[in-house]
């Protein structure tokens, strides 16, 4: 009849708790554990149960008489973990019944291991509330934490101040309706893993507020406390964590899988940076703010692209979006990207050699270290991703040169492109000033049309400040037709 007699209780509290609201002891759900236990300044005994398991109810009536021995002076409770599994899980309940003593610092309970009568529970209770009347008079600091407090205590987060705690109020504003990343840490102030991982996930969060200005965030939500967040999320164990990738807050998070180190979670971090960071403008060199801004503190490209009478709009614009494609390309290095039309920027082209061996050009500059590198292949993708490759590498080619005196001239005021072709020739000569072969200048004119010659020569040409080398039209000049005196003209093959 015993056998059936507990066998037919397990029937009956299958479906019910094991107490009720008649007895001492408390009953603690999911919904009331948080404010009743955690929030609590008193101690707290707290059993977790299992209405079907048979040493849970042969505790029954000793965990009672614990609770009226201790009414009014230590508060005993008593959680249903098989219902209530979000609550029992942040604790790591495994087995059953499970007895924790929730004393002056909440987030860290202790477990009784003590006998399972009436009396060694309360004598263990009594001992309990004398040790946190003497931390509370030796001054000790309360982990426990509300609804908007720090809560990471000493199992998670790592104390740092770039790791944000995470609360279940504030959780939606700073995460979900944020425009940052975020890379939350769900953790339990008891989890030994959390611990070991608080001061890398703190370093890290250091390190990439550093690298990414504050664009990617590290946050820490202590899911004991905070169970409403945490079973949004599904969190089962501890650490858990999720990324919450910027644009894309109304799907599912990532699970982080990555190795849980400083290095580890810096790089994932990383990879989400770099999808987000906005590609470079190239803007023109109108003047010298622009300059500054590209070249100041961090490398510049600056491109030097072929006159309008050479490309047309057409052959601009796709030097442009080359340039474009590749600010994109390189977005993560940080460089400032511009560009000039040729000849337009002489003094410029001078200090950095450009012209000598034609149009288009780049020019990579480091002011900061005072030195520049020019790209002498192929103006396509295939002809200067090598070149932008060993940049980003720290190195260059063998066209590294120190910029003369450590200082570039200035950049002169110029009226921006317009994005047209250039006015068309009408009513005026161009003139050509060339260097040949034997040095001599010699002026080439055309009437009503653009200009069109080739012409070879070995001599700098001084007056343009460039170098001239074979195929290369210099420079061409619009004058009036009764300022021209041709009474000296030649042509190359008459010097």
């Amino acid at each position: 009849m015993w056998t059936l007699g507990v066998f037919l209780l397990a029937i009956a509290t299958c479906c019910h708790g094991l107490y009720s609201s008649s007895d001492d002891v408390v009953e603690l759900t999911g919904s009331n554990f948080h404010d009743t236990v955690v929030n609590s300044d008193e101690l707290w005994l707290v059993e977790f149960y299992a209405p079907w398991c048979g040493h849970c109810q042969r505790l029954v009536p000793e965990w009672k008489k614990a609770a009226s021995n201790l009414k009014g002076i230590v508060n005993v409770g008593a959680l249903d973990a098989d219902q209530h599994k979000s609550v029992g899980g942040s604790y790591g309940i495994r087995g059953f019944p499970t007895i924790k003593i929730f004393g002056f610092d909440k987030t860290s309970p202790k477990d009784y291991n003590g006998g399972r009568d009436g009396e060694s529970i309360t004598d263990a209770a009594m001992k309990a509330l004398r040790e946190m009347v003497q931390e509370r008079k030796s001054g000790g600091k309360k982990k426990s934490s509300g609804g908007s407090g720090d809560s990471r205590g000493s199992g998670g987060g790592g104390g740092s101040d770039d790791v944000v705690t995470l609360t279940d109020s504030n959780f939606r504003e700073l995460v979900l309706n944020s425009q940052e990343t975020w890379l939350v840490e769900f953790y339990a102030p008891w989890c030994g893993h959390c611990k070991n991982l608080a001061p890398k996930w703190a370093s890290a969060a250091t390190e990439i507020k550093d690298k990414t200005g504050g664009s990617i965030k590290l946050g820490a939500l202590d899911a004991t406390v905070h169970q409403q967040t945490a079973q949004q999320y599904g969190i089962r164990g501890y650490p858990s964590i999720k990324i919450f990738r910027q644009g894309h807050k109304n799907e599912d998070p990532i699970d982080y899988d990555g190795p849980r180190d400083t290095s580890g979670i810096v790089d994932r971090a990383m990879e989400y940076y770099d999808e987000n960071i906005e590609p470079p403008t190239v803007d023109e060199l109108v003047d010298q703010s622009v300059f500054d801004e590209k070249c100041t503190g961090h490398m510049c490209i600056i491109s030097f692209l072929p006159d309008l009478m050479d490309s047309g709009k057409d052959g601009r614009n796709a030097y442009l979006e080359l340039l474009a494609k590749l600010g994109d390309n390189f977005k993560k290095q940080k460089w400032g990207w511009g560009w000039a039309p040729a000849l337009v920027q002489d003094k410029l082209e001078k200090a950095l050699g450009v012209g000598g061996f034609g149009y288009p050009a780049m020019v990579a500059i480091n002011t900061r270290k005072g030195v520049y590198a020019l790209h002498r292949g192929a103006f396509s993708v295939e002809g200067l991703n090598p070149f932008l490759n060993l940049l980003t590498y720290g190195r260059s080619s063998g066209n590294t040169y120190p910029i003369r005196d450590g200082k570039l001239p200035e950049v002169e005021k110029q009226e921006p492109w317009d994005g047209e072709e250039a006015p068309p020739v009408s009513n005026v000569h161009l003139i050509a000033l060339v260097y040949t072969r034997k040095g001599v200048f010699n002026k080439i004119r055309s009437k009503d049309s653009a200009l069109c010659a080739t012409v070879y020569c070995t001599a700098p040409c001084i007056q343009t400040m460039v170098t001239c080398t074979e195929t290369s039209l210099i420079t061409y000049l619009q004058i009036e037709e009764e300022d021209i005196d041709l009474s000296d003209f030649k042509w190359d093959d008459e010097l």
